[in-house]
Order: structure tokens, then C-alpha cells, then sequence
């Protein structure tokens, strides 16, 4: 089989993930050779990638050292996982023109979503539903106060107090707070866009069951033309390209309203479900980067994946087969 490379930025936990890369490229008849570029080089997905010691994002010298590593294993993607990664691998990509296929838009884009309330601004100037913000006054709704560049849902308030509120007001600029909504639903969109057309090729809406430290560990594909029509208009209107997560809220004291609660454009933690049940975004991928036909991907519902710890072993800084 002739071969293809991928370079995982951040990749550290995505084992799965891996071997669906690797099971779309043989359909391709292609043998996928994974590495992943990390900080640490004890991570789990070892047993599945050649870690490659990385620079930290936001090092001075990152963007020189990932491209001589991208010369020294000869990569054809890179495939950012986490926030950082996200910018990093457009900016790459930007200035090595055809060396490497990077799934993503632009960094400006990636910035401004990951900018909590530069994301919420330009949501509501396209007409997109979100949470009501609130700017100052005397609040008329239940409040959450959501750290401006933060992920994972750390560092969340949930305002129940005037007092509350005017010490999170006190660092103002670096929070967005909207209302808060207690009776809810939570759906993950995975999607994927062409990078060269802006085709939108995969829609894949799942409800979020059960999450642990922000990332889900239970969840399920479902059937919502509504939250696949609102996921459309969000990537056309903000002209997101690839891998894209979207995550939505169902308000469910109010019928039929749902909201925007975040953007990432990058593959999501849960997105191997939405592969499992046909959005297949690893062949995607390694489709647009070969030059080979693209067609749109549908998920079926009613397919739900649970995780679980699962060690992987290392002796002497060595990944170890068990």
C-alpha cells in the first residue's frame, strides 16, 4: 500500500481516533502512519502514534520547529486536536502553501472563536441564536459568567448573588456572562466542511449524557433537523472550514428554542462516535488532502458510545505493549 502521514497536534488522548485515521486510509488503499507532537511523551495515544517531542504553543520558536518536523517524517496532514494547536496548524499551513493538508480555516476565524465574546458578538450581528448577554444594569435573568478564552468548562461562576455578579465584574473584560439555563439539553454537532469549496460534507448532531472534566464519556447520535439547519447557518455565515465542533443548547422551559453555545473548530473529544455512526471525518480528511471525490456523510441515530480508563504502560519513558 502506498503510505500517508499525519501529525496529530495535541492528539495526546485520542487513541480511537487514530485507528479510524488508519481505517480510512486503508479503505483509500492507503497505510496511515500516525504521530503526534506533544509536550510529554508518556501519553496514551503511544500505543497507537510515534510521539514526536513539541514545542509549547505559544513558544517563540513552535512554527520552526514543527516545520522541520513536518521535513523530518515527511507529513502529508496535520490535524490540530486542542485550542492552541488550532491557529498554529492554519498559520502553518498559510505560510507552506501545498507542503502539508491542514482541516481547518483560517487563525483569524479559530481566534475569534475561541474569544467567548468576540464568538458572541459576531454570532449575533449573522442573526444566530445564543444566550442573552448581559452588558450592566440590574440583571433580569439567572446569570453564568464563562472565562473568556477558557475550554473544558473550567473556570465557570454561576451567578446566584448580586454580590456574586459584581465580583465577576470587577474582571469584566476577561468573562462573557449571558443567561443561564438551568432546564436544559446539551447536543455536540460534528461536522466537516471542504477546506477548498466550503461544502458542508458532514452534519452529525449528538446529545451530550454524561461529560467528565468537560469532555463527554457518554453520548449518543440523534435525529435534529433543527439543530443540523442552525449548525448549517453557523458554518456558512461565519465561513468555518473542516473539522468543526459546534455545541448547542436546547432550552427546554421555552419550545423549539435553541441556542449556540460554543464553536470549536477543531475535531472534538466525542467525534468518534459520529464516525462510528457514518459522518466518517477521518476519511473525509484524508479524502480532501489526496485530491479524491468528496460526497456528503450522514450519521444514523440511536448510536451511543460510554468510555472508560484503560491503562497504557511505559517503562523507562517507553511505550510498552502490555
Amino acid at each position: 500500500m502506498k503510505g500517508i502521514r499525519i501529525l496529530f497536534l495535541g492528539g495526546a488522548k485520542r487513541v480511537s481516533m487514530a485507528r479510524m485515521f488508519k481505517s480510512a486510509a486503508r479503505r483509500l488503499g492507503y497505510e496511515a502512519e500516525i504521530f503526534s507532537y506533544e509536550t510529554d511523551e508518556c501519553v496514551p495515544v503511544a500505543c497507537e502514534a510515534t510521539v514526536v517531542p513539541g514545542r509549547r504553543w505559544a513558544d517563540a520558536d513552535v512554527l520552526e520547529h514543527l516545520d522541520s518536523t513536518v521535513d523530518r517524517y515527511s507529513i502529508d496532514i496535520i490535524v490540530p486536536f486542542v485550542d492552541g494547536a488550532v491557529g498554529l496548524a492554519a498559520d502553518y499551513a498559510a505560510a507552506h502553501p501545498g507542503k502539508v493538508f491542514v482541516p481547518a480555516g483560517s487563525s483569524e476565524v479559530a481566534e475569534q472563536m475561541f474569544d467567548k465574546v468576540k464568538a458572541a458578538e459576531l454570532f449575533e450581528r449573522k442573526g444566530i441564536a445564543v444566550p442573552a448577554t448581559y452588558h450592566q444594569g440590574d440583571p433580569c435573568m439567572r446569570l453564568i459568567a464563562k472565562p473568556r478564552h477558557g475550554s473544558a468548562s473550567k473556570g465557570i461562576i454561576e451567578i446566584s448573588s448580586i454580590e456574586t455578579l459584581s465580583d465577576v465584574m470587577l474582571h469584566g473584560d476577561d468573562y462573557l456572562i449571558q443567561e443561564r439555563i438551568d432546564n436544559r439539553r446539551e447536543l455536540t454537532v460534528d461536522c466537516y466542511v471542504g477546506v477548498a469549496d466550503g461544502r458542508v460534507l458532514a452534519v452529525s448532531p449528538r446529545r451530550r449524557n454524561v461529560t467528565v472534566g468537560g469532555e463527554v464519556s457518554d453520548t449518543v447520535t440523534v435525529d435534529s433537523p433543527a439543530a443540523v439547519d442552525l449548525t448549517v447557518k453557523v458554518l456558512q455565515s461565519v465561513g468555518l472550514r473542516g473539522a468543526v465542533t459546534v455545541q448547542l443548547i436546547e432550552d427546554l422551559d421555552v419550545a423549539g428554542r435553541l441556542l449556540v453555545m460554543e464553536v470549536n473548530p477543531r475535531l472534538g473529544g466525542g467525534a468518534v462516535c459520529s464516525v462510528i455512526a457514518g459522518a466518517d471525518l477521518p476519511e473525509l480528511i484524508i479524502r480532501e488532502a489526496l485530491g479524491l471525490e468528496l460526497d456528503r456523510r450522514q450519521a444514523a441515530p440511536g448510536v451511543r458510545i460510554c468510555r472508560y480508563m484503560q491503562e497504557v504502560v511505559f517503562v523507562n519513558g517507553k511505550y510498552c505493549e502490555l
